[in-house]
């Protein structure tokens, strides 16, 4: 393949996952309006619990990974039936983790915002919110393990589709739930719920009937896990999973070093995340093309290609991050004023993302390097950079700079480990050996 013809795949996978990103972001930034213009209240409720969702969905992403990344080797290799022998088992596998998840979820629900330091005031709102999503985290995993199954045959249309479906589904059943029956934040969380379900059996759908190279429709086969497939799933997944724990965990911590900044603190570091991502989004989408383009590769045995993939894949990222963090620091204040009617919430919003703005190229550099590494099936030694490099720097810069800086000192922290760690993973992806680790 020539350079523009790489490139033109990269770009022809990216697209419609980057669309998706973004819907997906638009969802929470009108999710995060529209409680937003419930009060400051409100707004910090969610903003508490936030973090830990984000823990559960990740360790439930790390699940699904450990299955797809399989599936994408075998296709590589043009070994189509192991590949549906693969999906068959991950289907049980997962929907018993994520169970295992949503338990855990009811059973901390009404103690969470108390360890996180909320108030009284807003731990009602906050626990309830967090237990009906983590009861909803079964449609969650389902919808995110046929999503990553259906891109690692390829296939990134039907995914991005129904990703931005589900984005349109929030906010009709948000503006449902949340204004027309008069829910508030439980509400929010029921809509994004229903919009989960939907999704998840139209995802299953497409994957399980229609899917040309892992439709089981007329082709049987056990649905019982494998000792082999088991352990390789865990080999790639539980360093992501413990990578997610633990850098969820931080996240977590840094919610705890925010909480007695005060409610407009709390509400502010919420929404500027929030708007944050319409940066990052885009570099996500690159880097599940990445993960994609890479793993075929591997499976096909074409070191040099992989290697090519890679280094393209990173530097469109960049490239596009860098245009995001510019648009981000000129309008900053604009996007938070369309979150919050509230000017200190606005004030402090805006400032705290022309911080971040400058870190978004190595930002980038490590989320799309991140999807090279997954697709190589190497997340031992990346999830242990992200990890020292999140505990070491982030929490300890934002501890001490919160004291006499508030919110800024915390973003600025932010913003400094997320350039450290975009540096490393670069150095990594010039100089490891990570393309020769895959194995099918």
């Amino acid at each position: 393949m020539t350079r523009s013809e790489k490139l033109r795949l990269i770009v022809s996978l990216s697209i419609p996952s980057i669309l998706a990103q973004i819907s997906a972001t638009v969802m929470f930034f009108i999710d995060a309006s529209m409680v937003g213009h419930l009060g400051a209240r409100a707004t910090a409720a969610i903003g508490l619990v936030e973090t830990t969702t984000w823990l559960m969905g990740g360790l439930a992403s790390a699940a699904s990974l450990g299955f797809s990344v399989q599936v994408a080797h075998f296709i590589g290799a043009n070994d189509f039936e192991a590949a549906r022998r693969v999906l068959r088992q991950s289907l049980v596998c997962c929907f018993l983790w994520s169970l295992m998840l949503s338990l855990a979820s009811i059973a901390v629900h009404s103690y969470l915002p108390y360890w996180l330091g909320g108030s009284e005031e807003i731990a009602h709102d906050a626990s309830l919110y967090f237990m009906i999503i983590g009861v909803c985290g079964i449609f969650f995993q389902m919808e995110g393990l046929a999503g990553s199954m259906l891109k690692s045959s390829g296939n990134m249309k039907i995914p991005s589709i129904l990703n931005i479906l589900m984005c349109v589904l929030d906010v009709v059943f948000n503006y449902i739930f949340i204004y027309m029956l008069d829910m508030g934040v439980k509400g929010a969380a029921l809509g994004t719920g229903v919009a989960e379900l939907i999704t998840a059996a139209l995802m299953l759908y497409f994957l399980l009937a229609r899917s040309e190279m892992l439709s089981l429709k007329g082709r049987p086969g056990s649905f019982r896990p494998q000792s082999d497939t088991v352990k390789t799933a865990f080999k790639i997944g539980a360093p992501m999973g413990l990578q997610h724990m633990l850098m969820g965990g931080a996240q977590v911590v840094s919610t705890i070093i925010v909480a007695p900044l005060g409610t407009v603190a709390i509400a502010a570091n919420s929404l500027a995340i929030t708007v944050e991502s319409l940066c990052y989004m885009p570099g996500y989408g690159i880097a599940e093309a990445a993960t994609t383009l890479v793993g075929q590769s591997i499976g096909a045995g074409q070191r040099l290609l992989t290697r090519s993939f890679a280094y393209m894949s990173v530097g469109l990222g960049m490239v596009v991050m860098t245009l995001m963090g510019v648009l981000m620091w000129v309008f900053a204040p604009e996007l938070m004023s369309v979150m919050s009617p509230v000017e200190d919430i606005i004030a402090q919003g805006a400032q705290v993302l022309r911080i971040e703005a400058w870190a978004e190229p190595m930002f980038a550099a490590s989320i799309v390097c991140n999807g090279v590494f997954i697709g190589a099936a190497d997340t031992l030694k990346p999830a242990a950079m992200s990890l020292l490099s999140m505990w070491c720097v982030r929490l300890s810069l934002a501890a001490f700079l919160a004291r006499d800086y508030g919110l800024p000192g915390v973003w600025t922290a932010m913003a400094i480990e997320l350039t450290l760690r975009g540096l490393l993973f670069l150095l990594r992806l010039f100089r490891g050996n990570w393309a020769g680790r895959a194995k099918v």
